[in-house]
């Protein structure tokens, strides 16, 4: 009944940055409570990519360089045995990193906080090792992820508020956040890059259209800054340099600049992209002994074959068929094309260049991954969609059915989250979804019958 009268659901409505806030705080004590009391068999509470991620940050505080191997025996002594990583030396000697440094870089003010917390609680008697390894200075990272999803998803909603009303922005906003992968890579494995790639992206957004119309070259060295952060953290977030790069050309085309303004303009936003990037270009040189490479090697990518359908319909991680909200956002950029050109045909030219870009990487659906995650960084553009679509008459006139729409659009995905955190937990008669009705189907069965089980 909550959800079919949109009961309740409307008071989400009146202060945003409270919506989002709560949200964020909920996400914040549930990974909590989740990695505390439901620890991992190893005892980690940084898994998978999230592991390499991590090791810049604890390698640039605790030892002042990019040299993992002692990073990778400490975050790997749980485990008995070894690995690639604690195996595999470059050639300048160092360890293998096939990650970005971005992650680690935004957040260490909150590795920091947890220094200092860890050390006050070392004088108070506390018996927590100052390694940089210990369960406060892994969670940190976990939190830090949650903390820029939010701000991300915040900013996705400043950005959809420029255009559409209030309630079709937020609603865009919590289904582009809560009903795709994002919510995932924002609550279960918030250290990967994916919940820093939400954010500066949005930042890079919503910086742009709210300085649009300024000409001056601060305002490029701003956006060239933000691209090559966002750059930093993943490096096919760069595209989003098409959105100033075709308002500068639709200036020029109605000769409201001239040409040696528009080659500052570039320069400045060039030259602002680089110099951001050099941290990751340091790192490499370090790592590999080369200024730029593709650290997983050559075939990593196969740009002459990529897997366009694959990647969107497949059952293996499958954009849309894995989280069907998506195909609505795709919709609803439509209808941002129609009212606002500029930013909607920018926003469908990003999302197809990441159709392609991840369409083309040899492992398409991501390795194990919850839903198609290399799209994340394109949660901005998937939200200005669906708040395009939210604000046409037929949503705006049916408040209750949008908000009920939209509530049944994340529900049906968290369903799946909770299905999927089933087997990954090892949960008995819970199969990895495989096949159409596993994907689609059992979401709505599965996780009541296990909350059922456990009552028996």
């Amino acid at each position: 009944m909550i959800v079919s009268n949109g009961l309740y659901l409307h008071q989400l409505e009146r202060r945003p940055l409270i919506t989002f806030a709560a949200i964020g705080c909920g996400l914040a004590v549930a990974y909590t409570f989740a990695v505390t009391l439901f620890p991992s068999a190893d005892g980690r509470i940084i898994e998978g990519d999230a592991v390499q991620y991590y090791a810049y940050l604890r390698s640039l505080v605790f030892d002042q360089d990019v040299n993992f191997i002692n990073d990778y025996q400490l975050l790997y002594a749980s485990d008995g045995s070894s690995n690639v990583w604690l195996d595999t030396t470059t050639e300048t000697g160092h360890a293998v990193n096939l990650m970005s440094i971005g992650p680690a870089l935004l957040w260490l003010p909150f590795f920091l906080v947890a220094c200092g917390v860890v050390a006050l609680l070392r004088t108070a008697g506390a018996v927590i090792a100052f390694d940089g390894i210990s369960a406060p200075f892994q969670l940190s990272a976990g939190l830090a992820g949650i903390a820029y999803a939010t701000l991300g998803a915040y900013l996705c909603y400043r950005a959809c508020a420029r255009f559409w009303p209030p309630a079709a922005s937020l609603w865009g906003t919590l289904v582009a956040w809560l009903a795709t992968p994002a919510i995932y890579y924002s609550l279960v494995s918030p250290a990967y890059s994916h919940a820093t790639s939400l954010f500066v992206v949005a930042l890079f957004v919503w910086t742009w259209l709210r300085t649009a119309g300024d000409n001056r070259a601060s305002r490029y060295a701003l956006l060239g800054a933000i691209v090559g952060l966002a750059a930093l953290v993943r490096w096919q977030n760069v595209t989003i340099l098409i959105l100033p790069m075709t308002e500068l050309v639709r200036e020029l085309r109605d000769d409201r600049t001239s040409l040696r303004s528009a080659a500052v303009q570039v320069g400045v936003l060039g030259a602002a992209s680089l110099a951001a990037f050099l941290p990751q270009m340091f790192a490499w040189k370090q790592i590999y002994g080369h200024w730029l490479l593709t650290p997983q090697g050559e075939g990593f990518m196969r740009w002459m074959d990529p897997q366009i359908g694959a990647v969107l319909f497949s059952l293996n991680h499958g954009l849309f068929s894995w989280t069907p909200a998506v195909l609505v956002a795709v919709f609803g950029l439509a209808v941002l094309v129609a009212r606002y050109p500029l930013v909607g045909w920018n926003s469908v030219a990003v999302v197809l260049i990441a159709v392609y870009i991840n369409a083309s990487v040899a492992d398409w659906w991501a390795g194990e991954a919850y839903g198609a995650r290399r799209f994340i960084g394109s949660t901005p553009f998937f939200a200005l969609g669906l708040a395009a679509l939210f604000s046409t008459t037929f949503w705006t006139t049916r408040a209750r059915l949008l908000r009920a729409t939209a509530a049944c659009l994340i529900v049906y995905n968290l369903l799946f989250l909770a299905q999927y955190q089933l087997f990954m937990r090892g949960y008995e008669g819970v199969p990895y979804p495989v096949t159409a009705k596993q994907i689609l189907i059992d979401r709505l069965i599965v996780p009541w019958r296990a909350i059922g089980a456990a009552f028996d």
